[in-house]
């Protein structure tokens, strides 16, 4: 185990000096009137001085030395240029993570606590009444673009519950009325994807030989169900509950600008329109490294679940 983490944490170091790379490469590549206020009336001596006091006039592979440099000896992720000129980019970030991983993590917990007893429920009842029912909230919330039930349940449960479409000020971050929709708009794309999985993981287990000779023994269907069938299919579920959080985040982009929720979501795409390059690298490394983290933690959730699976091994890992 031992040597797998040590090789999963150098392959991850990698990983991310190749994605930072790229993106600090390709962010550079854009139009430099980005750069600049009133571009069309600017000469080019003032254009080159400009360029020159935000260091994009050096060689790239030296502006990328320096940026890993800063990074690695100080921890220094740079100062936003346009978004909050001047403001260290670790300012900006630091109120605006606690929530977007605030509305995931809640997301990711209400579509464990509906998905999972939903497919369990699809799996027991294969074929009947509860699957079929099952079934059309899957492929009715599979086949709408997620944007129309997002807006669906903006106008339908705002005036439900009584509050403006136009919602989260800083005060409404501590009202849970508030974060209902956003919740629930963010959890049901996993709760389906639960569901689905898990039932055909319980069909596929219940067709094995253990459960026939369970059966043979006696063994109650339900008690087959839970104790049996259940913990076996959620094994291969379980390395995808991390990754799915990130999913759950990076999804929330959309979320946040409908709901005006005051975290990372729209945060990127607004950066990326005002090409305040540190921002994104930012940004990027951030979901970069949660994506790295998840994939890991997946692998050793899916350990300790199973005891048997071996991350030693060849093919034991992802």
């Amino acid at each position: 185990m031992a040597s797998y983490l040590v090789k999963r944490f150098l392959r991850s170091f990698i990983t991310l000096i190749i994605i930072l790379s790229i993106v600090f490469i390709l962010v550079r590549q854009m139009p430099i009137d980005g750069y600049f206020q009133n571009f069309e009336k600017l000469n080019e001596a003032q254009i080159q001085n400009g360029l020159h006091e935000m260091g994009l006039d050096r060689p790239i592979f030296v502006q990328l030395f320096d940026f890993f440099k800063n990074l690695v000896l100080h921890g220094d992720l740079g100062t936003s240029r346009i978004y909050r000129a001047g403001v260290p980019v670790a300012e900006i970030l630091a109120p605006k993570i606690p929530v977007s991983v605030r509305l995931g993590t809640l997301s990711l917990l209400v579509s464990l606590v509906l998905g999972l007893p939903m497919g369990l429920v699809m799996a027991k009842y294969k074929g009947r009444f509860l699957d079929h029912l099952g079934t059309a909230i899957i492929v009715l919330i599979e086949a709408v673009p997620a944007a129309v039930y997002y807006l669906f349940l903006q106008f339908y449960g705002t005036s439900a519950l009584g509050i403006g479409m136009t919602m989260f000020s800083e005060a409404d971050l501590h009202n849970p009325v508030y974060w209902i929709l956003p919740v629930l708009s963010m959890s049901l794309g996993n709760m389906t994807y639960y569901a689905m999985w898990l039932r055909r993981y319980m069909v596929d287990e219940s067709m094995k030989d253990y459960v026939t000779l369970a059966r043979i023994k006696g063994a109650s269907e339900t008690r087959i169900m839970f104790l049996h069938v259940f913990k076996n299919a959620f094994v291969p579920m379980v390395q995808y509950i991390p990754t799915s959080f990130l999913n759950t985040v990076i999804g929330s982009i959309y979320v946040e600008s409908l709901y005006s929720i005051p975290g990372m979501g729209g945060l990127l795409v607004d950066v990326v329109k005002r090409q305040d390059n540190a921002m994104v690298q930012a940004i990027v490394l951030l979901f970069a490294t949660v994506g790295i983290i998840g994939l890991l933690l997946g692998d050793l959730l899916m350990v300790f679940m199973d005891p048997r699976i071996s991350l030693a091994k060849k093919g034991g890992e992802r």
